[in-house]
């Protein structure tokens, strides 16, 4: 795992289109209009709450809100051993995360990974982002386990303009 906090946002541009919908949402092939990596980028990076869906063992969805970090095009957040989403990310290492809003949509398709807690210079930068964003240092007890949700799919949209913004990347 790399270990630099490098933006994504400042990564080249990857191909985008738009996202795969019924006809009648109006979706047009042309992609005037539609938004840019980089800023999606921004807005994963500024989030202050990122909600996770896993999947429980009998098909059911879980969905809970987390703190994270958006690091070399991944989300990093934490969560406790034992907990619903540990136990289904052990079974099924697949996530979706979602930004708060609704409105200006950001859902990312994601395959996750644990965090090496060992990693000391990972820890340490991610420790000085939580201090910056969150005002507190990052808490690591032998209960805590960071995962890493790097997306394969990014799909994006602004109410306000949809479908016109609406985005699709294939990041894997």
């Amino acid at each position: 795992m790399a270990t630099s906090a490098r933006k994504t946002s400042s990564r080249k541009e990857p191909p985008s289109g738009r996202p795969i919908m019924p006809p009648f949402y109006g979706m047009a092939k042309r992609k005037k209009g539609t938004i840019k990596w980089a800023d999606t980028c921004r807005k994963l990076e500024k989030s202050r709450s990122y909600w996770i869906s896993t999947t429980r063992p009998d098909g059911r969805p879980h969905a809970m809100p987390v703190w994270g970090f958006w690091m070399d095009g991944a989300l990093i957040f934490g969560t406790g051993r034992g907990t619903v989403k540990q136990r289904n990310l052990a079974r099924n290492p697949q996530a979706i995360v979602h930004l708060e809003s609704g409105d200006d949509a950001v859902i990312l398709e994601c395959d996750v990974v644990e965090v090496d807690l060992s990693d000391q210079a990972l820890l340490r930068t991610i420790d000085r982002a939580s201090q910056h964003k969150y005002k507190m240092p990052l808490l690591v007890v032998p209960e805590s386990l960071l995962f890493r949700a790097i997306p394969r799919v990014a799909l994006a949209w602004r109410e306000k303009d949809f479908p016109k913004s609406a985005t699709r990347w294939v990041l894997k």
